[in-house]
């Protein structure tokens, strides 16, 4: 497998629309397979064609693990997910904010507002017809990655402008908010 390059803002790739996937060769395989190692290799939890450069409408997700009682990762607990022309056909009233980052825009992350589930009708690798109920977690996953396909990224969907925030600056918030959680049960 090849490692392929993650195309970086502002790459105007990033800000195109693409277009379908129509043939299910031995090439668009393989393609899958590089974009599988890719996001795995860069410890992301999805891909889409865009940020390697390509304006085809096509994804890589794959979800966060299973955690046993004493919060250990459960081997083999993640899925795998292969989308090609994915399309949101239902999504839930329900809202919540959550913190994004990319691997298109590195060293930022932000709280975006999405639907807390969505119902996604696409095609597998071998262009077999889909359909997924997602919610939590794989549901932000999958509208993050189909923004994507559709030239929007997480910075375009940040619930304030001053939501975004350095790795730093995130990890320093988080530090002060674990603090005052600390102090606060030492009060009683």
């Amino acid at each position: 497998m090849t490692l392929l390059d993650v195309v970086k803002l502002p790459a105007p790739i990033l800000r195109q629309k693409t277009r379908p996937v129509i043939h299910f060769d031995g090439d668009l395989q393989t393609l899958i397979d590089n974009m599988v190692e890719t996001m795995r290799e860069s410890n992301g939890v999805g891909l889409a064609a865009p940020q390697i450069g390509l304006p085809i409408q096509l994804a890589v997700i794959e979800s966060l693990p299973q955690e046993d009682e004493e919060g250990n990762e459960i081997p083999d607990s993640r899925q795998l997910f292969i989308v090609a022309n994915p399309e949101i056909v239902w999504q839930s009233r329900e809202l919540v904010d959550g913190i994004e980052g990319c691997l298109s825009i590195p060293g930022y992350v932000g709280e975006v507002e999405r639907h807390e589930s969505v119902r996604v009708r696409a095609l597998d690798r071998h262009g077999k017809k889909v359909k997924l109920k997602l919610t939590g977690w794989t549901a932000r996953i999958f509208q993050h990655e189909i923004d994507h396909l559709n030239g929007v990224l997480f910075i375009d969907r940040l619930t304030a402008p001053e939501h975004l925030w350095t790795d730093e600056e995130f990890e320093k918030i988080q530090e002060e908010a674990r603090k005052r959680r600390e102090a606060k049960e030492v009060m009683g």
